[in-house]
């Protein structure tokens, strides 16, 4: 369900910006969808998170030293892809 911020009574706009945790903008469209989770056993959780922790140790073993600065900079960069109005808060 799409509904544009006008067509919004003052009690649904209310109880999506609570659930947001700011205002809707005027000319922001609200998208809601209902979806049951997939049902993956704790165990596969565990699973799946302890082959994440590998991978990434992986990663990070290959990877070469950046200083913080530049790790900050190649997120940025990586969020304005994805996100093109993306600012950090500093």
């Amino acid at each position: 369900m799409i509904c544009n911020e006008q067509d919004l009574s003052p009690n649904q706009k209310n109880a999506i910006e609570t659930l947001l945790g700011r205002r809707v903008q005027q000319g922001e469209a609200v998208s809601v969808r209902i979806f049951e989770p997939a049902a993956v056993s704790h165990q596969r959780k565990l699973e799946i998170a302890e082959e994440l922790r590998k991978y990434f140790a992986e990663v990070d073993a290959s990877r070469r030293p950046v200083s913080e600065e530049e790790a900050e900079d190649i997120i940025t960069e990586a969020m304005r892809s994805v996100r093109p109005g993306y600012s950090p808060v500093q």
